[in-house]
Parts: C-alpha cells; structure tokens; sequence
C-alpha cells in the first residue's frame, strides 16, 4: 500500500451527515463509536448553512454566498447566511475538540469537492457556476484556499490527530457526462473536459500536501480511474451501485495503492443484516478480481453507504456501531 493509504487507514468510519441538530451529541457518539478513526459530523437538520452546500461555501476566501428561493448564489459580501454557516462549523468543532482531548490517530473532516459545488452554487444570472469556465476556476481556487485554513484550524485544535480529507462529489459523473440541469430546466451544462476536471482535483486535493484525501461519491458510475490520477487517496462509494462494470477501474485502484471506503450499511432506517452478511459484496468482488484476502483489511474502510442525516437517530447510532463490526467481520474473516 502507498504511504498516502496507510496513513488513512481505519477499519470503519462514517461518511459525514448525521440526524437532529445537538453538536455534543454527535460528537460524543462518533467518538464514541470509531474509537480508532472519528470525523467531524455534519448537521444539516440545523437548516441553511449547515447543509452540505452551505457549510462549504461558509469556508470559501473571498467569495460569498446567500440563501435564495432556487438554492445558494455567489453574492458580494458576507451576510447573514454566511456567518450562520461559519458558526455552524465552529459549534461543531467546539464539540469535537471536547471529546477529542488527547486523541491521536487518523480523524476525517468532508467538504464539498470543487466540481459539486460548481453544479450546485449559482451566479448573479441564477445560472450555475459551472456554466462559466472562470467563475469554475474562481471557486476552485477560494475553496482551495479555504480548505487550507479549515486544515490548519482543525490540526491547532486537535494536534494528535493525523488528519484525512474527505471532498464530496456526488455531482461529478453528471458534471463529466452533461447532465447537470439549467435554471430553467429544459436543457443541460456541456460536459467538462475531463482533463479539466482531472486538473482541478488534482490541484484543490493538493491542498492537503502529503496527507491522504478521500473523494466520496454515493452516485453510480464512479470514475475511480480519474479520481486515482487526481491524488486521491482513497475513494469512497455505495456499494450498491457497483456493477461488473467497474470491476477492471477498481481492481487497478487497489493494485496502485488506492483505499477503498466501501458505503455497505444503508444510509436510512431498515433492517439491518447481520455484519458479515454485510461485508459479503466486498468479498465477493474480491475474489472476482482474484486479489489476495489478506489485502482486504488492509485496503478497505467500511462505511454506511451515504450521510445518514436522513435516518432516526436510533437508526444513525446502529449503523455506525454496525459498521466497526462489519469491519471486525472482514479483519477476522477475509476469506
């Protein structure tokens, strides 16, 4: 394994969003729960800002962005939609800090990745910023740029922690394939060059130096190939959405060094399996590949398949915790 997978391994973690809105609450169960690898949770039940869109666009450096009825837009100055999100943020480290004194070890922290932000953020004309190659390269550069900060705030209060950055993008295989929506909703944005796409993750992961970036995507079609030549170090997914299809993409990304977050316990309330049962897919495609079951462990993070921001907070609490023993299941059992 590369030295960039190594330093991003954990058996088992969460993916970001959690229900309700009680940051010590969060807190103390996601430690709670991954003893050996935390992240800092995600509250969108809080309302705009804490959303995933807004909580990224309240770290961006000199760009703003506000609330409209059709969603977040760049906007001039920082307003009130601005220091809710900042707040937001800094209520949630406050929470993490505390139950955190003394930890050492790999902890996540997720932003919105520069393509999904660009599909998602609209400009004065109510367009998306993906729809204009400068305001695209404008936010990439100012989310670099705010992940830096965010990074170094993170490590000042928390200095044992060997920190993982996780970039959401859901949006990307819609962004490469032209299926991102206008305004209007009649038409769709031309795809981006992919050489584009590749470049700009390459350059926003970049911004984590030689520590390990995971770029998660819970849509089908993950581009894992494009993705492992971008930097990232690990890629996560649901699961579910694999198909044969992927298998080639996948078993290059292992064999290069590349750790797999593998979204395995559903993201809303359901009957849950038992854990080895639900580690079966992973083993399965293992064994398709022909890659050594010793290497499974060692090369795979076991995740709910998306946030969980959508379940009951029952639920939430059981399928973290079913996650550490789905991933014991996989350890004790490769084969």
């Amino acid at each position: 394994m590369s030295e960039n997978s190594q330093t991003s391994s954990g058996a088992a973690t969460g993916v970001g969003s959690m229900p309700g809105g009680d940051a010590r609450e969060a807190a103390r169960t996601v430690t709670g729960t991954f003893e050996d690898f935390p992240y800092l949770a995600e509250l969108p039940a809080r309302g705009p800002g804490a959303d995933m869109i807004g909580r990224t666009a309240g770290m961006l450096v000199e760009l703003y962005a506000r609330v409209e009825p059709s969603g977040w837009r760049i906007g001039d100055r920082p307003g009130r939609d601005t220091k809710r999100a900042r707040s937001w943020l800094g209520e949630d480290l406050d929470a993490l800090e505390e139950f955190t004194q003394g930890y050492e070890g790999p902890l996540k922290v997720q932003a919105v990745g520069p393509w999904t932000l660009a599909a998602a953020l609209e400009l004065r004309n109510g367009e998306a910023a993906l729809s204009d190659a400068g305001a695209c390269r404008d936010l990439a550069g100012s989310l670099a740029e705010g992940l830096r900060l965010h990074l170094a705030e993170v490590a000042r209060r928390i200095p044992g922690a060997r920190l993982v950055l996780q970039l959401d993008e859901p949006s990307l295989t819609a962004v490469l394939r032209g299926r991102v929506r206008s305004a209007s909703g009649y038409r769709t944005h031309r795809a981006v060059d992919r050489q584009i796409v590749e470049a700009t993750l390459r350059d926003v992961v970049g911004v984590h130096g030689d520590g390990p970036v995971v770029v998660h995507s819970c849509a089908p079609d993950v581009p894992f190939a494009l993705l492992r030549r971008a930097g990232a170090g690990a890629v996560s997914f649901d699961a579910s959405l694999l198909t044969e299809r992927d298998d080639d993409a996948i078993g290059e990304a292992v064999e290069s060094g590349t750790r797999l977050f593998a979204g395995v316990v559903p993201g809303t309330d359901g009957p849950l399996s038992d854990p080895a049962g639900s580690v079966m897919g992973v083993r399965t495609l293992w064994r398709r590949l022909g890659l050594s079951p010793e290497l499974l462990p060692e090369a795979v993070t076991v995740t709910p398949a998306c946030g969980l921001a959508g379940a009951s907070p029952d639920y939430a609490r059981e399928a973290l915790a079913h996650c550490v023993r789905a991933a014991r299941s996989l350890a004790d059992n490769p084969e």
